[in-house]
């Protein structure tokens, strides 16, 4: 359990799509209409979340289509609302306040994260270091993004909290050896329960005291 320890060697990192900004919902419909217009593909976007559009621009066999799909996300993601999940603000003040190390750990790109920076002014300082698609090579479900984020904060995986909600996300964060919460933003709970360590609907009601006196399901 959580509990048996002291959180002051704890790092805790977060997931941004769908675990600080509630915008997954925005990106199904979004990649699902592009998976109908570029592959014929349904449900395209449930099949491709968590992954960094590096990854995505492989799915395109038309450089054209490719150039189309980027101008595309851009627009959406200038334009898109970034809605903070329920609670995620005041649980950041308190693992700030803690001085717990922290980090953002996403797929998306510099560009995107701008448009979310300007959003909500101060969430980028809220968390110790950001890791983008600019920082790792490969996509989740590879763990090397949440392992160099350990790296970076000086974190061990035994002592590491991950918060995702993605299935390529959640895999990424059990392989990295961290402990992880899965929040039931974007998959049922009854889907991503025997996925993760712990299940939340979002961070209503959510401390550090709640955090350190969970237990693992594993």
């Amino acid at each position: 359990m959580m509990a048996e320890n002291s959180y002051k060697d704890m790092v805790v990192l977060f997931d941004f799509d769908g675990v600080i900004a509630d915008t997954e919902p925005l990106y199904t419909k979004f990649w699902n209409v592009e998976g109908m217009k570029y592959f014929g593909t349904e449900n395209f976007g449930i099949k491709i979340k968590g992954q960094t559009f590096k990854h995505l621009s492989g799915y395109f066999t038309s450089k054209d289509d490719l150039e189309k799909a980027m101008h595309d996300i851009d627009e959406f993601e200038r334009n898109m609302p970034y809605d903070l999940v329920p609670g995620v603000w005041d649980f950041l003040v308190e693992l700030k306040e803690a001085g717990i190390p922290t980090a953002i750990v996403t797929s998306s790109h510099n560009k995107k994260m701008e448009n979310a920076w300007r959003a909500h002014p101060g969430l980028k300082e809220m968390v110790t270091a950001v890791l983008t698609s600019e920082d790792f090579s490969k996509s989740k479900p590879d763990p090397e993004c949440f392992i160099k984020a350990m790296e970076r904060l000086g974190g061990r995986p035994e002592r590491t909290i991950v918060f995702e909600d993605s299935l390529h996300g959640i895999q990424a964060g059990r392989d990295s050896g961290a402990y992880v919460v899965g929040l039931s933003t974007t998959f049922p709970a009854e889907q991503i329960t025997p996925l993760c360590d712990h299940v939340i609907p979002d961070f209503t009601g959510f401390t550090l005291d709640t955090l350190t006196r969970i237990p693992s399901t594993h």
